[in-house]
């Protein structure tokens, strides 16, 4: 069976050798951050910080650090989705009960069974262990990760609320976003701010409370099982419930229960004021088995939130986000506070993408005919960077044979869910080559630069949404899209060496087809053999590494401003260019700045791993 609380997988893997505890202090504020990113590029255990600096409560590490201890954590509840994927079926669908009784038979004993954990059940407040003890946000770590980071924040929360027009379950979200403990202008313990992005579940909830003129409850949830907090990271479409995800994979009913009452009202002891609390409002339901809850109200009033260094390895700026009036904060008896890091990939949250692929990977094929497979590239900060793989039947007598119908696909991938979030998207005929896998990304781009023609299978999308964390652009929430799409055998032969002059300053091959430069003159003559150029500040060190380049390339630039072509013209409003296409990746005066340890906290977590990692050989 799955693990039903945090100390239960924690004493697993003390048994298993997969964890240890280190009783030295260590400070939350930045130190066991620094500490945590070495962790991770050491694949070491899990470590319970039992002694952290100005708090009683444990810090849990690396929790989820290798993909290894993801599958050990998680290997009674792989199965039964893995089952369902293999038989054809969405696991979507599984939870959302939209299959037939037969269907739903033909998955074998195990799955069905664990149609049974899908359903969250309800439980008394005096059942539910959350609910043993009171404190307040500063007696939490104060976890601050990055120096320039606007105040402690919880990095794995899983944020609930419900949908004011469908209360209940079915309708809930779970999801990950950031929430600020303390700094700027918050009111020490009675604020807290909730960073959400424009594209998550949470949003929906928050717009139906505001039009009805009625705050959205709001409770946060730290530790318990931790099925629940990869089902508060799931790409779930919206209306379906993160909680029925998470009882599948923890398996076990995920018990929820109310906060408890006094004088027929619930009793908020650390309201800031009266009018923080709303009486009237109904409850709302907590997870029983948190080892924290902190419990409030979002209504329309905006703070700064931030800054905060982010997954994508810069600063996400500061900015106005709802503010959270902070009601209750809960927590368990000998409650523990797992956390992760979040900075330039890969970290702890990659070992997050690998798996959700390896449980969903084939949903997307199956929202989408004629998809194949689709691969956010980590290195590139995920959404920034898709690969996919479709089919291209549409005009098969056409003699150019240029990409028809992946043209259609990439419009329904850029309309898909999370994956709208992508800004490069290139997609391949997996006809030209059915060996091609988009999981190897510099052999699918070289498949792409072998076959594009920059006059006809460059497509861009202007003054569109984009991601919340992404500074390419120089507005919040908005952006552009360039999808390539490209279809038949290749035209050109790629060059892995400077065989002759470029018109470019300090060009360096990244692999055959790509040269970095630092200066370019687009008037000039450019071998065929390179079809992509990207334009950086230090073209040596870009070059050096791949995922340098990919994370420089991806992350630094804005399709609409930052690409440009060697001849290029606009014909019939369509873009393209006879020669190579130019992607300007150098850093931008509006681009957010790049996250950078403290030499003085990078020497100290030196010594603090050293030691850890000494334990961990013994």
């Amino acid at each position: 069976m799955g693990y039903r609380t945090l100390k239960s997988c924690i004493d697993d893997l003390r048994r298993t050798g997969q964890l240890i505890e280190f009783s030295e202090p260590v400070h939350p504020s930045l130190e066991i951050a620094a500490v945590q990113r070495r962790l991770y590029q050491a694949k070491a255990p899990a470590v319970l910080f039992t002694q952290p600096v100005g708090t009683t409560f444990p810090m849990l590490a690396n929790l989820f650090g290798t993909q290894s201890r993801i599958e050990f954590i998680f290997r009674d509840g792989i199965e039964p989705l893995r089952k369902a994927i293999e038989l054809g079926i969405d696991p979507v669908a599984i939870i959302s009960d939209q299959l037939r009784f037969k269907t739903v038979f033909s998955l074998g004993r195990t799955a069905f069974a664990s149609l049974l954990y899908s359903r969250p059940k309800r439980v008394s407040f005096r059942n539910a262990p959350v609910f043993a003890c009171r404190t307040t946000l500063d007696q939490l770590p104060q976890l601050i990760s990055w120096q320039q980071d606007g105040g402690p924040y919880l990095t794995l929360p899983q944020v609930y609320t419900e949908h004011p027009d469908k209360p209940g379950f079915a309708a809930s979200n779970l999801g990950m976003y950031r929430v600020q403990l303390a700094g700027n202008n918050y009111a020490q313990n009675f604020e807290a701010g909730l960073h959400y992005q424009i594209h998550r579940g949470i949003a929906a909830h928050h717009a139906a409370a505001i039009r009805s003129g009625q705050p959205l409850r709001v409770n946060v949830f730290v530790g318990g099982a931790p099925a629940m907090t990869l089902a508060a990271v799931m790409p779930l479409p919206e209306g379906v419930s993160e909680l029925l995800f998470a009882g599948i994979l923890g398996q076990h009913r995920i018990p929820m229960a109310i906060p408890p009452r006094e004088n027929n009202s619930l009793h908020y002891p650390y309201s800031v004021h009266n009018t923080y609390s709303v009486p009237n409002l109904l409850p709302l339901s907590c997870y029983a088995e948190a080892d924290f809850c902190i419990t409030g109200i979002l209504h329309t009033e905006t703070k700064t939130e931030g800054p905060f260094g982010d997954h994508l390895g810069y600063y996400s700026l500061a900015h106005e986000f709802p503010v959270m009036k902070v009601e209750s904060v809960w927590h368990r008896r000998n409650a523990i506070l797992p956390f992760t890091v979040v900075g330039r990939p890969p970290q702890e949250d990659t070992q997050f993408g690998r798996f959700i692929h390896q449980i969903i990977g084939d949903v997307v094929p199956k929202k989408i005919p004629g998809v194949y497979a689709v691969h956010a590239v980590d290195a590139a900060g995920v959404h920034p960077l898709l690969l996919a793989l479709g089919r291209e039947h549409y005009c098969p007598l056409d003699p150019q044979h240029r990409a028809a119908e992946l043209h259609t696909l990439a419009h329904a991938i850029l309309g898909c869910e999370q994956l709208s979030l992508a800004k490069f998207l290139f997609l391949a005929a997996r006809e030209d080559d059915p060996k091609l896998d988009v999981d190897d990304v510099p052999r699918f781009l070289k498949h792409v630069l072998l076959r594009v023609d920059w006059r006809y299978d460059a497509h861009f999308v202007t003054q569109t949404t984009a991601d919340t964390l992404d500074y390419s652009d120089a507005q919040l929430n908005r952006g552009s899209k360039l999808f390539v799409a490209v279809s038949g055998q290749p035209i050109r032969d790629l060059s892995d060496s400077l065989g002759v002059a470029i018109p470019a300053k300090n060009p360096r091959v990244v692999f055959p087809g790509v040269l970095c430069v630092e200066e370019i003159d687009l008037n000039g003559l450019f071998p065929v053999g390179f079809p992509l150029i990207v334009r950086v500040d230090d073209s040596a060190e870009v070059a050096s590494d791949v995922q340098r380049f990919l994370w420089t390339t991806f992350t630094k630039s804005d399709p609409a401003h930052d690409i440009y072509g060697v001849g290029e013209f606009v014909r019939d409003k369509h873009w393209g260019c006879v020669g190579p296409l130019v992607i300007d990746a150098r850093r931008k005066p509006h681009h957010a700045p790049e996250l950078v340890e403290r030499p003085d906290i990078a020497e100290r977590a030196e010594r603090i791993v050293q030691k850890i990692l000494a334990v961990s050989t013994k």
